[in-house]
């Protein structure tokens, strides 16, 4: 049941930053920094409220969740999206905790590798694999060039 909870941590945490960035235009960094004091607080005013375990670790998982939610709507926009990559931290930061020491690197990169799985399935789907990775790093450079090819132009007038 404490797993349980855990994982529900875990997606409210990716879900609601996600939702108050997004709705409220608070910004990323506000978002989950203002969800983030509100769970820490209660569990810091309040331990006896839960179990020592998920007093322990709800804090960090939560903190985690929310630099998920932190991610742009212009690279995930859906909340499936955002509530599997929740569940992914989770299951990572569970299984790995004892081989981290501290909390940044550790939920920095769980979070980053748990996002990063979540926007790679559309390109597993995809019977053009490579052909979607390479259009897409096209796209970057064209863009790229564009933008340098115009600063240019505006340098020499």
């Amino acid at each position: 049941m404490e797993t349980f909870i855990l994982y529900l941590v875990g997606i409210i945490g990716s879900t609601a930053t996600y939702y108050v960035n997004t709705k409220f235009h608070q910004g990323a960094v506000r978002s989950s920094a203002l969800l983030t004091l509100l769970v820490a607080g209660f569990l810091h005013f309040f331990p006896q409220s839960v179990s020592p375990y998920l007093a322990q670790y709800i804090p960090p998982i939560f903190i985690g969740a929310s630099f998920i939610g932190m991610v742009s709507k212009n690279q995930l926009s859906t909340y499936f999206g955002l509530a599997l990559a929740g569940a992914i931290f989770t299951t990572i930061l569970l299984n790995t905790s004892k081989f981290f020491t501290g909390y940044g690197g550790a939920l920095g990169t769980s979070a980053c590798i748990a996002l990063l799985v979540v926007l790679s399935i559309p390109y597993f789907k995809s019977p053009r694999k490579m052909t979607v990775g390479f259009l897409q790093l096209r796209k970057t450079i064209l863009k790229k060039q564009g933008k340098i090819s115009k600063r240019r132009v505006d340098l020499f007038k």
